[in-house]
């Protein structure tokens, strides 16, 4: 049987995790700006492995619109051109032999539009993810106190304790979303 302050722990833990996978789909959201998290989680057939694209080449934003990601083996060149292909973030590598060059195109307005639509469902996703946390929380809370556990006032503190980190983790997300709504509207 878990005490209270293991549900709160537990339950805030959970939350955190679910901000930080909403602040990783972020990142991984294309706006109008070159950025190495766009293809670094990119997953290459290196040699029969799947590896990441950060743990097999150097990759670099020289100018704002511009993706290089230079090998550090050669032979890769093809493999990681052909897992960008595949992995359908919306641009077209160019290879020249020795690096990987990716121009980002400029967002049309629909585009945009389209993008924050999607940031705004990752985001209720994760919202209702941490209400499924509080919803958990609080039922473990109750059982606590019917089975003699847990007085009625470390109840209703441990209630309005998850509810605190409830509204304090989607204020988080709520955030994010409207970091990223200004990042990607913005021209």
């Amino acid at each position: 049987m878990e005490s209270l302050d293991e549900i709160l722990l537990e339950s805030e833990d959970k939350m955190e995790k679910s901000v930080e996978f909403l602040h990783q789909e972020f990142n991984g959201l294309r706006t109008g700006k070159a950025s190495p998290s766009l293809v670094e989680n990119i997953t290459v057939d290196y040699y029969g492995t799947a590896t990441r694209l950060k743990e097999l080449a150097g990759i670099a934003t020289p100018e704002p619109r511009l993706i290089v990601i230079n090998p550090y083996d050669p032979s890769a060149l093809a493999a990681i051109e052909k897992s960008i292909m595949a992995a359908n973030v919306g641009i077209t590598p160019m290879n020249d032999g020795r690096v990987i060059r990716i121009p980002i195109p400029e967002l049309s307005e629909e585009r945009r539009k389209e993008l924050i639509k999607v940031a705004k469902r990752m985001s209720e996703d994760q919202r209702v993810a941490i209400r499924n946390v509080r919803r958990e929380a609080n039922d473990l809370i109750k059982d606590l106190q019917k089975n003699g556990n847990l007085s009625e006032d470390d109840r209703d503190a441990g209630l309005g304790e998850i509810q605190r980190l409830t509204d304090e983790h989607i204020k988080q997300i709520d955030d994010l979303l409207a970091t990223k709504e200004t990042d990607v509207m913005e021209v």
